[in-house]
């Protein structure tokens, strides 16, 4: 049941999981052990990661009921397409400040946002 919504959950896990460890090991080098202090590096990682928690957990929750209420295939894969593309793009862009993949990564979450309300309303 809910096979694509269950495939994008299970990648989003094991992202989550690497970004938390990321930021777990970071705080552990610069010895802090709440916030992120001076270390620029901890302060982005914490964004990536806390931006990650923002925006997936709707998404999937679209997604989900979406494909449960029986939305075509094609859309699933779009929203599921446009979330992975806009997630990886932004922490791309969050952790070397490159703009240039972060607003892009935006954008596509937006519009797996965007896209899945619509797929839920209309399908």
């Amino acid at each position: 049941m809910l096979p694509i919504t269950s495939m994008v959950a299970s990648l989003a896990a094991v992202a989550l999981i690497v970004i938390s460890i990321s930021v777990s090991l970071r705080r552990m080098k610069v010895d802090t052990r709440i916030g992120f202090g001076s270390d620029e590096t901890l302060m982005r990682r914490i964004r990536a990661q806390g931006n990650f928690t923002e925006y997936v957990p709707l998404v999937l929750i679209l997604l989900g009921l979406a494909e449960y209420r029986g939305a075509a295939t094609h859309w699933l894969w779009l929203v599921a397409g446009l979330l992975i593309a806009g997630r990886a793009l932004h922490y791309a862009g969050i952790m070397t400040g490159s703009t240039a993949m972060r607003a892009p990564g935006m954008i596509c979450t937006y519009s797996a946002l965007l896209a899945g309300a619509c797929i839920l309303a209309f399908a």
